[in-house]
Parts: structure tokens; sequence; C-alpha cells
């Protein structure tokens, strides 16, 4: 790939899916008390590539290339000058640091927060708040309290794609 200086600007869009596949809408309200529209997945496409985080770690694929399918909706985050290099340098540091598969929390360190970081990282913007509230949404319910012990130990990968190594090279 080319670096984004000899073709301009390259797009960055955040892939968003329901893993609950309706279902938050239709028993969020009876559950928790409170509406949800979904249970969000988030990731990075960026260098015609789809970049995401759980409990494998740092794991990319074409756009849309995991089990979950084509995304729910997808936000335009504006574009980015980073190099494809300088973006794979980074992606390794964090795969080596913040998101390693160790570091993986459903509630308080998932694919929205490395989506958050990315997207910081590449355009200076932060995910949607509705994306990256649900976590403290859930839990401000007595449901969510007490089902907390029990989904702490969750660990979520959506399946396909490759997982970046301490090298920054997929594998």
């Amino acid at each position: 790939m080319e670096s984004p200086s000899a073709n301009g600007p390259v797009p960055v869009k955040l892939y968003i899916y329901d893993l609950s596949r309706g279902m938050a809408r239709r028993l969020s309200s009876v559950m928790l008390g409170k509406q949800l529209e979904g249970i969000w997945h988030s990731g990075i496409v960026v260098y015609e590539e789809e970049f995401f985080y759980g409990s494998g770690g740092i794991t990319s694929c074409l756009p849309g290339g995991t089990l979950l399918g084509p995304p729910d909706s997808v936000v335009d985050l504006g574009s980015t000058e980073v190099t494809v290099d300088l973006f794979m340098e980074y992606l390794a540091s964090l795969g080596d640091s913040m998101f390693c598969s160790s570091s993986y929390n459903l509630f308080d360190h998932n694919c929205n927060t490395f989506s958050n970081e990315v997207a910081q990282f590449l355009t200076g913007k932060k995910i949607p708040s509705y994306i990256t509230d649900l976590p403290s949404e859930i839990l401000s319910t007595p449901f969510g309290q007490a089902l907390r012990p029990l989904l702490d130990s969750v660990q979520i990968q959506p399946p396909g794609g490759s997982t970046f190594n301490q090298h920054g090279r997929q594998s």
C-alpha cells in the first residue's frame, strides 16, 4: 500500500455490529428496566481493512469479514494522513501494551475502547458516546450489577481475521 501523502487522505470508518442481533432492543426494557438499541461491537476500517480488539488481541480482516457479517451501521469518522507504516507500528505498540489479549475486559476495556483509541489517533475524533457509554448504562441497573460477576469472565472474539503479534505482523 502507498502512503496517504502519495494518494491524499485515507477515509476512516467505524463499523458497528449488534452482538445481540436485535435481542437487546426487544428484551432490554424488561430485563434492565431501560431500553437499549443493541449490544455494540465495533471496528475501525482504514487502508481497506477492518481492525478490532477482542479477547484474542488486535485482529484485522476484510471490512465486514467476521462471522458477524455486514455491519448494522457505518459511521464516517473522516480521514487520516497517518501512513500505513506508522499505523502498523502504532497497532503493534498497542498490541504489546494496552490492547494485549490479557487486558481484555467486557465492561472496562473492550472492542469499543480500542475503536475509540484508534479513531482518536487517526482522526482526532472519538466514536459515538452511545457506544462507549453502553457498559456503564448496563451496570447502572440492578440486573446489570447482579450479572457483573458472571459477565466479567466473558471473553468476546468475533471469529474471522488475522491476529497481530508483537512485531506488528499478522498471524
